[in-house]
């Protein structure tokens, strides 16, 4: 992919090549593919989500409601594909744009239990990241995780975000609970050490 910087307020889909994933572009059929991937381990997916997945319908709306926030710039959502295979294994999204500070969140990441604490997950942030700091020249990339989530807070510690605190009864969750919410985030001037980080753990495998 091309680093040629691109101004932030410049929002278009876009396509990320990893050497593992893909991620690409959304498209209105990735509903029924999300779907036929998703659908036996919807409770270990989508756990910690807060809006409700469970049926197919929730995946045609969860597709309609990205392309409403992509064509309002709001984001830009990615299906992650294992380059190998061609299989579509997860999702993940820029959110949260906002231009002006020249900040972006990473999130609404799910991946199927298979490729689940494999590389995947570290190659698709990298990918993001890489694409923030250096095409979008984003001073501050945000992640954020229900803050019962342990397994999410420890991956994000892992890429080399820093914690910045809770903000407590953030969300009211698809069933009624509210949930506390953890906010992390990488910095411009941190981006080198993260990205050497980041490329040492790939090139580990």
């Amino acid at each position: 992919m091309s680093l040629t910087a691109t101004p932030l307020h410049i929002v278009t889909p876009i396509t990320l090549e990893g050497s593992v994933i893909r991620l690409e572009p959304i498209r209105r059929e990735h509903a029924v593919i999300f779907w036929r991937a998703a659908k036996n381990d919807l409770d270990n997916i989508f756990q910690w989500i807060p809006y409700r997945m469970k049926t197919s319908e929730d995946f045609e709306t969860l597709i309609e409601k990205a392309f409403g926030e992509q064509e309002r710039g709001e984001s830009v959502v990615f299906a992650t594909i294992e380059r190998k295979s061609g299989q579509v294994i997860g999702s993940t999204r820029f959110m949260n744009i906002d231009s002006i500070n020249r900040r972006v969140e990473i999130g609404s990441t799910w991946i199927t239990p298979a490729w689940q604490r494999t590389a995947v997950n570290t190659e698709a942030k990298f990918l993001m990241l890489r694409h923030a700091f250096e095409v979008w020249k984003c001073i501050r990339v945000e992640v954020k995780t229900d803050a019962l989530n342990q397994r999410s807070r420890n991956a994000i510690l892992r890429i080399g975000a820093k914690e910045e605190g809770i903000l407590r009864k953030h969300l009211i969750t698809w069933t009624g609970r509210v949930r506390d919410t953890v906010y992390f985030s990488i910095l411009d001037t941190e981006w080198p050490e993260v990205k050497a980080r980041l490329e040492a753990k790939l090139a580990a495998g």
